[in-house]
């Protein structure tokens, strides 16, 4: 019988065939903007998703734009529960021009590097990093972007301190995973310092922020309110917390607009329901006296309603499949167009699942109610129909 109603439902599914391609290219469009839009909004958090439970972040409690005293370091080490302590400062210069703008950290490289066991570099690269105190290390991505290799020169011009700054690349790192971000560049902390302490004294020996590295991820918590309560009431107080929480603050500025594009993906479902759910009604009107001839030679009404509901779940699952294997070649291409722009820009599993879901509630709801009124039609009624 399942074969026989599968065969049917085809059949029926292929009857108008430019509705049915018509059909079939509105969801694989809606699914497939469905599975972009799921996408960026992975992108945008992926930062926050790919930090480890065993670092935190301490910073200015007033806010990331005032320093530190590196002095922090030492007493942040003997805090009970720490690990390990590195610093970095956001550097904010730009290559050539304004346009080739990147993230740029001067780090206290010896402890910063091992703290992200995730950046994968080469020991011999390593060791020849922190020897050079010209020396700069850049991500994967980054140094495929702008054809850099090991041993090229790259003038930095700073924005927040004034002047060129001439780096030696030493070593080119590459992501543990999916998601670790390859478009950074660090580079020795210490030159950093000696060169504000010329332009600006008062503002020498300091970070922005401290990364610091625990025994249990399960005492973060703990070890951050510890940290806080030596600073409490002193003239630089720390606000510590876990390295996500820090990410997800950055997500927070621009919560609104993450907002909108999760509305817009939502949207675009509902707006392809509509349209399958008219297509099923449309069918159905069309087919009422062939439906009360089914009835009238002893088929059930519920043979009835299967029919109608296999055509919707046949022409979604067309759609939907043709959608979600249509998002892998356009996130290529959107990966390539925002290149720069997110670090990392992958189809999650999770957005596979989500399309899939999607396109199996469109069918579902645009048969609910064709499927209904068609199994209530009365035989007399619906031979008499005109479709």
């Amino acid at each position: 019988m399942l074969g026989f109603l599968i065969n049917m439902a085809l059949k029926n599914a292929l009857r108008h065939r430019l509705r049915a391609c018509l059909t079939l290219a509105g969801l694989t469009i809606a699914i497939l903007a469905f599975g972009l839009l799921s996408t960026v909004v992975t992108a945008w958090y992926a930062g926050a998703d790919a930090a480890s439970d065993k670092r935190l972040v301490t910073r200015s409690a007033i806010s990331l734009a005032f320093s530190l005293p590196i002095s922090y370091a030492e007493q942040i080490r003997a805090v009970d529960g720490v690990t390990s302590v590195a610093w970095a400062n956001w550097f904010g210069g730009v290559y050539i021009n304004e346009r080739n703008f990147f993230p740029q950290f001067g780090v206290s490289a010896a402890s910063y590097l091992p703290l992200y066991p995730e950046f994968v570099l080469d020991e011999a690269q390593k060791a020849t990093f922190l020897r050079d105190r010209q020396g700069c290390v850049a991500g994967r991505k980054l140094a495929a972007r702008y054809g850099w290799k090991v041993g090229d020169t790259i003038p930095i011009r700073g924005s927040i301190y004034p002047g060129t700054y001439n780096f030696v690349l030493r070593g080119i790192y590459t992501g543990r995973d999916a998601d670790t971000n390859e478009e950074q560049f660090f580079f020795h902390w210490e030159l950093l310092n000696e060169r504000i302490k010329k332009i600006y004294p008062k503002r020498g020996d300091s970070t922005g922020v401290f990364v610091v590295g625990i025994k249990d991820a399960g005492d973060a918590a703990l070890v951050s309110q510890r940290i806080d309560a030596m600073y409490h009431n002193s003239v630089a107080e720390t606000l510590t917390e876990t390295e996500k929480s820090f990410q997800l603050g950055f997500v927070a500025m621009l919560s609104t607009v993450v907002l909108a594009i999760q509305v817009v993906s939502y949207v675009v479902i509902v707006i392809i329901m509509a349209v399958m759910a008219n297509t099923m009604a449309m069918a159905a009107r069309e087919r009422t006296s062939e439906y009360a001839t089914l009835k009238a030679l002893g088929f059930a009404p519920s043979i009835v309603g299967w029919l109608i509901l296999l055509e919707s779940v046949l022409l979604c699952v067309v759609g939907g499949a043709l959608g979600i294997a249509a998002t892998f070649p356009a996130v290529w291409v959107f990966r390539h167009l925002l290149d720069g722009i997110f670090p990392t820009f992958n189809v999650a599993t999770g957005t596979l699942w989500q399309q899939a879901a999607g396109a199996l509630v469109i069918s579902l709801v645009a048969a609910a109610v064709p499927m209904w009124q068609s199994m209530r039609v009365r035989i007399v009624d619906g031979l008499r129909a005109v479709g």
